[in-house]
């Protein structure tokens, strides 16, 4: 094994465990943990302190902070950047390739935590809701649920995620609905769940969970015009990405009645503040379920992913080359200096 020493890892994340950090010593490598506080997360970090953080890391393994070309430009010894996650929108993967770098992403770490979650707020919005709220209160009055049983699920991108929920709405004997760009016809067949097109997901499941990436395409994928498709009784779930739905038109058809309600995980306001009036104006409905951007992170969830991203580390700083899935920039054979 080709070794430097010391080859130095620097993780941006409060939760890292010991087997991870076991793994990447009898590697060769130095961890630092960065110093977060309870509330901090690396996308608090600004790009001085980061620079800081970083000046003579090896390896970066990173959350959810900015990973910008301007960043990088500062970092010439880094040579590889870590998601611990699967989402990379925010890091500039041209730049990575241009600085001569890579980048990966920890494909397969939390796609259970995730689906899990999902399911998770279909339960609480069809039985759990404001009931503990009341309860406190003093109210203890019996409010009418709704079952998931035999219900039907609509499935918007069927990914590692959108299978694994698949999988387990079998135990609820639901009835799944899929809408893919590219449906596998035979994974459908095999699995019960029939692919539809987006309109018809819409207007027949009571609940539809969303699980396609953020891409330029799927911006705003449910606005106003969607979620009127939608029965008034159904209930919208996102864990994905907070991009995928218009926040200000979902918020206008809770109030009106529109929809039942909406389990949320991911917020537009994560990444433009300008729509935190409106995620407050979410939180306050009693037919939201919400949770800080947090379906990955389980202990186990955290644990598989820390693994993978440590993997990935280890893999470039030895010259190899990580698993094709995960490597999102890979920018080796180029030669910044010589532009």
């Amino acid at each position: 094994m080709n070794r430097q020493s010391p080859r130095k890892v620097l993780v941006t994340q409060r939760f890292f465990d010991p087997d991870s950090l076991a793994y990447l010593r009898s590697q060769g490598c130095e961890v630092s943990i960065a110093p977060l506080s309870e509330r901090q997360g690396d996308g608090d970090l600004d790009e001085e302190q980061l620079l800081a953080l970083l000046a003579d890391a090896d390896a970066w393994i990173v959350g959810h902070a900015w990973v910008t070309a301007r960043l990088l430009a500062g970092l010439p010894r880094l040579k590889v950047i870590a998601r611990r996650g699967v989402g990379y929108e925010r890091v500039n993967v041209e730049a990575v390739r241009a600085s001569g770098k890579v980048a990966t992403i920890a494909v397969g770490g939390n796609d259970a935590s995730v689906a899990d979650h999902a399911i998770a707020m279909m339960l609480a919005l069809g039985r759990l809701g404001e009931a503990k709220a009341r309860m406190v209160r003093g109210d203890w009055a019996i409010a009418l649920g709704r079952d998931l049983y035999r219900k039907t699920v609509g499935i918007v991108g069927l990914g590692r995620i959108g299978r694994g929920v698949a999988r387990r709405l079998a135990g609820f004997d639901a009835e799944v609905l899929a809408y893919s760009p590219n449906p596998d016809w035979e994974y459908g067949l095999e699995a019960g769940v029939r692919f539809v097109d987006l309109d018809r997901l819409l207007c027949e499941s009571d609940y539809v969970t969303l699980h396609a990436p953020l891409l330029e395409d799927t911006r705003f994928l449910i606005d106003a015009a969607a979620l009127r498709r939608m029965k008034p009784t159904s209930y919208l779930i996102n864990t994905a990405r907070g991009g995928l739905v218009d926040d200000r038109a979902l918020l206008q058809a809770l109030q009106d009645g529109v929809i039942a309600g909406a389990g949320l995980d991911v917020f537009l306001s994560e990444n433009d503040p300008l729509y935190r009036p409106t995620t407050e104006a979410l939180l306050a409905l009693p037919n939201v379920v919400a949770t800080p951007h947090s379906g990955a992170s389980t202990h186990e969830g955290l644990q598989r992913t820390n693994l993978i991203a440590a993997q990935c580390v280890v893999a470039v700083l030895n010259g190899d080359t990580p698993p094709a899935s995960c490597v999102i920039a890979d920018g080796r054979g180029h030669f910044p200096s010589e532009e």
